[in-house]
């Protein structure tokens, strides 16, 4: 006989808030600058608007991963973003419509057997896509919960087939200043690379992210493709993934590249850890008034807690 329990964050799905469904104004705006920025770019419009992958979603929800928090509202998890290549503020909804998704190539080389660039579009179609439950940390002290749709990580690594002495993977985001103002600003170490273990990347929790509350992924939020990793801060969720590489050595991740004493590899959530400008012990929820103590590991400690068994002189935390 089977016994199941429960992890500690676990609760029964029916307690979670339902999505938020909505159509406003706000939305019509964003809409017609995606259209503006399509004009001023040939083929950006169509590409946002022509999704091929529609019919894949919703995806089949994995009921293993559930919130122990009310889910976000949609809109709310839609017009509050980071991607500072369109921005510095939270308001890049419209900016970011200039990014076209199609076509959208993931090239996959370093140490593995083979490597390969593959299509976004074959890639969604040639590994199966899932729905889960997670909740999510920024480094900024602010959280949410949202259903993710995408692919496990581990089952991209399976399919990437590493060599032996692969030990990390470095993720690279799109270059391209014509679009994305912000890789004008040369003070900054573009493109965005993130970086995991490969310990960490084929653990049950990484998501190759493809959608969002039942649909295809929007670009605030890193369309077509980016990472979630929820029990680390959101910095190490890249987003608008174009390059996986199996390496060696551990690569230099963008923020700890430019500032490496307030943002390092690991950056696993803790809150008896401080970022040296602000307290970890809390975090506001987005769209709420409501602070909650934050938990080691955003709450996922048994799932990952013994990658890192041994690593002690790491900083594993901020």
């Amino acid at each position: 006989m089977l016994i199941k329990r429960r992890a500690g964050w676990d609760m029964p799905e029916n307690q979670a808030t339902p999505e938020s469904v909505f159509l406003n104004r706000r939305q019509l705006m964003a809409a017609g600058a995606g259209l503006i920025a399509g004009a001023a770019l040939p083929g950006a419009a169509a590409a946002q608007s022509a999704d091929p992958t529609v019919d894949l979603y919703p995806a089949k929800r994995n009921a293993a991963y559930v919130l122990g928090v009310p889910q976000t509202a949609e809109e709310d998890a839609a017009n509050y973003n980071n991607f500072y290549e369109f921005g510095m503020s939270k308001d890049i909804v419209d900016a970011s419509k200039r990014l076209a998704t199609r076509p959208w190539n993931i090239q996959v080389d370093g140490l593995v057997e083979k490597p390969f660039e593959i299509g976004f579009d074959d890639l969604i179609r040639k590994l199966p896509i899932e729905e889960r439950l997670y909740r999510f940390r920024c480094v900024e002290a602010w959280a949410m919960a949202v259903p993710w749709t995408g692919i496990p990580l581990k089952s991209f690594v399976a399919l990437a087939k590493p060599l032996a002495g692969a030990k990390y993977i470095r993720f690279e985001t799109f270059m391209n200043p014509r679009v994305a103002p912000g890789q004008n600003q040369r003070w900054y170490p573009w493109p965005y690379t993130e970086g995991l273990t490969i310990a960490e990347a084929t653990n049950e929790l990484p998501l190759l992210v493809t959608g969002i509350y039942g649909k295809p992924l929007p670009t605030q939020h890193g369309a077509p493709i980016r990472l979630i990793t929820p029990w680390k801060y959101g910095f190490k969720s890249v987003k608008s993934i174009r390059k996986i590489s199996f390496v060696a050595e551990r690569p230099k991740t963008f923020w700890e590249g430019l500032q490496a004493s307030e943002y390092g590899f690991w950056a696993n959530v803790n809150p008896a850890v401080p970022h040296p400008r602000w307290s970890q012990a809390s975090e506001q929820i987005l769209g709420s008034r409501e602070r909650r103590p934050t938990q080691i590991y955003n709450g996922y400690g048994e799932q990952v807690a013994g990658l890192y068994k041994g690593l002690e002189g790491e900083k594993l935390f901020m």
